[in-house]
């Protein structure tokens, strides 16, 4: 669901995503899910809907992908 901001917010959240996206460790996250994908398909898997997961080390589903288990993202 679309958050609701005002264009103030939502102009400084971009800003905050791009940035996090851009740092190293998301970039390389990103060319691995990438290279992992192409492989996949190339073997004929059907990964529609998948994620590969960085911590499992497999496609699972998006929304089994989300929240690391009920133990969320953020750390302690």
């Amino acid at each position: 669901m679309k958050q609701k901001l005002s264009k103030k917010a939502l102009a400084a959240k971009r800003v905050r995503d791009k940035k996090y996206a851009m740092t190293a460790d998301r970039r390389m996250k990103k060319a691995e899910n990438q290279r992992k994908r192409r492989a996949a398909l190339k073997r004929g898997m059907n990964i529609k809907g998948m994620d590969y997961d960085h911590t499992r080390r497999r496609f699972v589903s998006v929304k089994v992908n989300r929240g690391n288990g009920g133990k969320g993202t953020k750390k302690s």
